[in-house]
């Protein structure tokens, strides 16, 4: 892998254990950490050598940012003590080898920002150990396959060309983060989510994902909810109040009226949706107490909203009533993309009544 002078420091006289980036146990290479900027490194360049299979002890193998281009030599399966394999912001093409479902021990790979193509390799799915899945900004396509390992923590998938619907048996309820984001798959996924009780983070938005957003998600202890640009439909509603603190529901098919129980979230987008009535008056309480930063409602049927006109609306909160069946009783800037009209046209909120 020339082009680098990461090698410079490399001394072939010497004892290869001793080399930047290599660790070793005894006699036997046990990681390899190469392309260390911090050792006056741009990134590595070239190809991954076959050879590297016959490093028999190896444990964890990591190459940062480069331009190593190629594919990934089928030989990386006969590392069979192989715990940890990343190698990231590269430009490695081709499909993802079967072949690593091989790789028993594997509890982290991460192959992100590269220009992997082909379906996720089910054998992957079935590794009985992995903690984290990391396969986001790649070219892949298929479906997701079921993932059974009971300590899978992450999974990371976004910005691939995925498709399909997601068994509700797929993912195991270990999972904290969750991120399919800018793919194209389908289908509901309440089932799924009503099993996912450990989420502390979860994006599944710019899919094509339909159904109810069941109430559970909202109770679980989770900092940011993204389920913007799908087509999720009908009523959503939390048990209790909301304590996440962004929550973006925008761009989908949700309709009846907005529960009280959101007034606690910070960042709130509702924004181009199908709700409907009154805005309800603990939104209004919170706006005025500076509790929430943004509260986008523009692009609905919204029929009012009890807050005076003269009310000041705090510096620090955005605030957006746009193009629903209402005169906004306050005027307050809105974002460039929700367009110039006031008001949503009668014919319209009285079809959507009607």
């Amino acid at each position: 892998m020339p082009g680098s002078g990461f090698f410079a420091s490399w001394d072939f006289t010497a004892d290869p254990c001793n080399f930047a980036g290599v660790y070793c146990d005894a006699d036997k290479v046990i990681a390899l950490n190469l392309g260390d900027p911090r050792a006056g490194s741009p990134g590595l360049t070239g190809r991954l050598d076959p050879a590297i299979g016959k490093l028999s002890a190896l444990a964890e193998l990591s190459i940062v940012p480069g331009r190593i281009m190629g594919s990934l030599p089928q030989s990386l399966s006969q590392l069979k003590d192989l715990r940890f394999l990343a190698i990231s912001r590269n430009f490695i093409s081709g499909e993802i080898p079967a072949t690593l479902g091989q790789l028993r021990n594997l509890k982290t790979l991460d192959l992100s920002y590269n220009l992997f193509t082909g379906s996720i390799p089910r054998s992957i799915g079935s590794l009985p150990d992995l903690t984290n899945v990391i396969l986001c900004h790649n070219r892949l396509s298929g479906s997701v396959p079921p993932f059974l390992s009971q300590s899978l923590t992450r999974l990371d998938l976004k910005h691939n060309d995925l498709s399909g619907s997601l068994d509700p048996t797929s993912l195991p309820h270990s999972i904290q983060y969750l991120s399919l984001s800018s793919n194209r798959l389908t289908g509901p996924i309440d089932r799924i989510l009503n099993r996912l009780d450990q989420l502390n983070y979860l994006d599944l938005s710019m899919n094509q994902f339909t159904g109810n957003v069941p109430g559970k998600v909202f109770t679980y202890a989770i900092t940011n909810i993204q389920l913007q640009r799908n087509s999720f439909s009908g009523p959503v509603q939390p048990a209790d109040q909301v304590t996440i603190s962004t929550v973006d529901l925008s761009y989908n098919r949700l309709s009846g009226q907005i529960s009280p129980m959101f007034s606690t979230v910070q960042n709130l987008y509702l924004n181009n949706n199908r709700f409907t009535g009154q805005v309800p008056g603990s939104f209004v309480d919170r706006l005025l107490a500076a509790n929430i930063q943004t509260l986008y409602l523009q692009h609905n049927f919204l029929t009012g909203i009890a807050i005076n006109p003269t009310a000041e609306i705090p510096l620090s909160s955005s605030l957006c009533l746009q193009y629903n069946c209402m005169v906004p009783p306050v005027q307050t800037p809105c974002p460039l993309k929700a367009g110039k009209q006031k008001t949503r046209p009668t014919t319209q909120c009285n079809e959507w009544r009607g």
